[in-house]
């Protein structure tokens, strides 16, 4: 489809920022395909959840805060995360009309004419006044890179192709990353891997007590001052450190939290440290985090020196018609519902200046 189609603002991505954000635009008088348009990539609703590996149940998830306007109640905790949230993402989708459009792939966003953005997407070309960007960051896995490790015989995997515990049954693994989802891995493979090793950058936070909210805005502050300097975002839980929880304590008992610092070379089997020490392995499951998948924005020219997009808000300084939701200190499950109701308040004040909509500066 290449006809043009305009509209005033046009949403890229339909997780939790991105639909946040067509509820608010829905609730303050946007109506869906006239005003404003929704174009994701996934096959189905469900927002990254629904590539998660199935024995992340929904008991397990750290922190899924409810989208607006629709609780989500009664589901299982044993079910997979990945089935309750695509079926609440699509129930909510169905409740307030949104009218996503996918699978729609956008290729790039540009300058268009007339002081508009031109959306390129195999969904044919879109102009809008306005953007909200809400790609999260799970199609963009981060990939450290070591030497020796195109020679590493065993496998690789990364979080984002993480295909459950099973899979490890009776081989070496070595575990890389300190976030939660290194420890949730280990935690989950020890029982069935003939060995596992874990090992980070950075010695391990672990929390005690109650995250209260003056906790969580000091953690939110630097996240956002980073993004405010223009810096490429760090994750909230990197600086909000690990809970620890009752399965924690068990694990640093057993043994199996048990962590080594960063190696310094991969081998054809395994991995070694420069005072000599190796450990063999059959795999290596990276749980090394992801970047904000920004690339499509890459015409805009919207990055800083520092690597980062500078944001005030939701709004990118370069250009106010561009707002990322879901980006920096909006990457939580409530951060993004926030951002996406800020994101349209500021949008719908850009719409109504008398001179219409600024060119990028």
């Amino acid at each position: 489809m290449n006809e043009m189609r305009e509209v005033e603002v046009a949403v890229i991505g339909a997780g939790q920022a991105g639909l946040a954000a067509a509820y608010h635009l829905r609730r303050t008088g946007f109506e869906p395909e006239r005003d404003f348009v929704v174009l994701d990539h996934s096959p189905g609703p469900g927002g990254a959840w629904q590539f998660r590996w199935p024995s992340l149940t929904y008991g397990r998830v750290h922190g899924m805060h409810a989208l607006p306007g629709r609780e989500l109640t009664g589901a299982d905790p044993g079910r997979p995360s990945s089935e309750v949230i695509a079926e609440y993402f699509t129930d909510y989708e169905r409740a307030f009309d949104l009218r996503v459009r996918r699978p729609v792939d956008v290729t790039a966003v540009r300058e268009g004419a007339n002081g508009r953005l031109l959306v390129e997407s195999s969904d044919g070309p879109w102009a809008t006044k306005a953007l909200i960007n809400a790609t999260g960051t799970w199609d963009r896995p981060f990939w450290p890179r070591y030497p020796g490790q195109e020679n590493f015989r065993g496998r690789q995997f990364h979080t984002a192709r993480y295909p459950g515990p099973q899979a490890f049954a009776g081989l070496r693994v070595v575990v890389v990353g300190g976030g939660a989802s290194g420890t949730q891995h280990l935690l989950e493979l020890a029982p069935y891997a003939a060995a596992t090793t874990w090992v980070t950058r950075r010695p391990p936070v672990f929390r005690e007590g109650p995250f209260d909210e003056d906790a969580g805005r000091a953690a939110v502050a630097l996240v956002e001052e980073r993004v405010r300097q223009g810096l490429p975002p760090k994750s909230v839980v990197s600086v909000t450190g690990l809970p620890l929880n009752d399965a924690i304590r068990q694990g640093l008992a057993d043994g199996v939290l048990d962590r080594l610092p960063m190696f310094d070379r991969i081998t054809p089997d395994g991995v070694e440290w420069k005072d000599g020490r190796r450990v063999s392995a059959d795999v290596i499951l990276w749980a090394t985090g992801f970047r904000p998948a920004v690339d499509h924005l890459a015409p805009l020219r919207l990055r800083e020196p520092g690597g980062g997009i500078r944001v005030e808000g939701t709004r990118a300084v370069v250009d106010p018609r561009v707002h990322l939701v879901g980006y920096g200190p909006s990457a939580s499950t409530i951060g993004a519902n926030r951002a996406g109701r800020a994101a349209v308040r500021d949008i719908r004040r850009l719409l109504a200046e008398p001179a219409g909509v600024p060119a990028a500066a």
